[in-house]
């Protein structure tokens, strides 16, 4: 995997005592024209955002910030117990529309780099997640285009067996598993479904109990 540095002085240390990074959080730019124009906003120092690493439509790879460093990725949220994801990840931004399948070579080059990462850093696969996971209500990137079965296959994710359980206790199970931002039911309902449903509608039912019961069963926070 040929990496090219692109380095972006958007970025610090990371911070609370924080020595390696515990998840990796997977974004899409929401811009068209390939990875070009993501790379300048994430490299101009006026915006203040950037990423550890960019990946093109053609499976293209540029690194912006050094990865022992805070970059600026993930803005305000929550996972489990941490509520400054910049300082305890690694985020990647994918070059994508928001509205387009992402293409065989982008997704071959993420699961390269998603297994040497987690490899490096001893990241398990639950604790590679979505923007939308740590932000919901805010972000809902990487989006429905998104194949989270694809990785969760080649150990790189996860993905929840079919169960069911009753569905009041679904708040519960999605805190277990991470789901602790302080949004409302409604809202922790939509990014659960956006990753785990995509495309599923009406009220919480005890399928969506029972997906979020077998996630904290089987990867509890």
């Amino acid at each position: 995997m040929r990496i090219a540095d692109r380095p972006s002085p958007n970025h610090g240390p990371r911070r609370g005592g924080v020595t390696r990074p515990h998840l990796i959080v997977l974004h899409y730019t929401a811009m068209r024209g390939g990875p070009g124009p993501a790379i300048k906003r994430l490299c101009d120092p006026a915006t203040e955002v950037s990423c550890h690493y960019v990946l093109g439509e053609t499976g293209d790879v540029s690194r912006l910030v050094p990865e022992e460093h805070r970059a600026w990725h993930a803005g305000a949220g929550r996972w489990g117990p941490w509520d400054d994801i910049n300082s305890r990840s690694l985020g990647i931004e994918l070059s994508n529309d928001a509205v387009s399948p992402f293409p065989a070579p982008q997704m071959d080059a993420l699961e390269a780099l998603l297994a040497d990462l987690m490899a490096r850093h001893d990241i398990a696969p639950q604790g590679v997640i979505g923007h939308s996971d740590c932000a919901p209500g805010r972000k809902i990137d990487p989006g429905l285009r998104f194949d989270w079965r694809r990785l969760a296959r080649n150990g790189l994710a996860v993905w929840p067996n079919v169960r069911e359980a009753a569905p009041p206790a679904f708040r519960d199970f999605a805190h277990a598993f991470g789901y602790t931002a302080a949004v409302d039911d409604a809202t922790c309902l939509d990014a659960f479904r956006l990753r785990f449903r995509p495309g599923a509608r009406g009220p919480l039912d005890a399928v969506d109990a029972g997906l979020a019961a077998d996630l904290a069963h089987r990867f509890p926070l």
